[in-house]
């Protein structure tokens, strides 16, 4: 299911606010929060290369993480990070704190599967309304991505979230309607055999 949850270790912050956080960059260190489960929020700072190869690696926000606090462990999910527009250089975390039985918003990527056992190997077009589904789910099981079969699918046909399985527990965020995540359509041109055939 979800990515294997890694450790990242962290010290606590005494300082904050601008200077200090300017002071932390320039030390190869960037300033984060940990907050919820209705504790006090604790400011810390973490290796930037550190932080960094997690969020290119693919599936920080739905990773559970454990930050280490001078030995003090606390289980959390990456909420929010910064980058500088310039230099995509990470300038900030807010991490979640969770515990076993919470239950956490996440957005999970979409992935599509036999496109060429649908109308898409003749010419047809995926049109991706949603890239990303936003889940209600328990931190200890947030999904890597949510698969959605093209298999059998015909020009028109839509796939709905109802169409997409879901783990045990896991919930759309959109409740109120079935709502679309992919049409397959005709290409702009209209479709091959057709083109053949004139």
């Amino acid at each position: 299911m979800s990515h294997a949850s890694y450790e990242l270790k962290a010290v606590a912050r005494e300082r904050v606010g601008k200077g200090s956080s300017r002071e932390l960059r320039r030390n190869g260190l960037i300033p984060a929060v940990i907050y919820g489960d209705k504790q006090a929020p604790i400011s810390i700072s973490i290796n930037t290369n550190e932080i960094t190869k997690r969020i290119h690696a693919g599936g920080f926000m739905t990773t559970v993480a454990i930050i280490d606090i001078d030995g003090q462990k606390i289980s959390v999910l990456p909420k929010d990070y910064q980058l500088d527009v310039v230099r995509d250089f990470t300038m900030h975390v807010d991490f979640l704190r969770i515990s076993a039985d919470s239950k956490v918003t996440v957005e999970v990527p979409v992935h599509f599967i036999n496109e060429e056992k649908s109308a898409i190997k003749t010419g047809a077009v995926l049109n991706i309304v949603r890239h990303e589904v936003e889940l209600h789910c328990p931190a200890s099981d947030i999904p890597e991505f949510l698969t959605v079969d093209l298999a059998g699918l015909k020009v028109g046909d839509s796939v709905h979230i109802s169409a997409v399985k879901l783990p045990a527990g896991t919930t759309p965020v959109i409740g109120d309607r079935d709502f679309t995540i992919a049409t397959i359509v005709a290409p702009a041109g209209g479709m091959a055999d057709e083109a053949a055939e004139a």
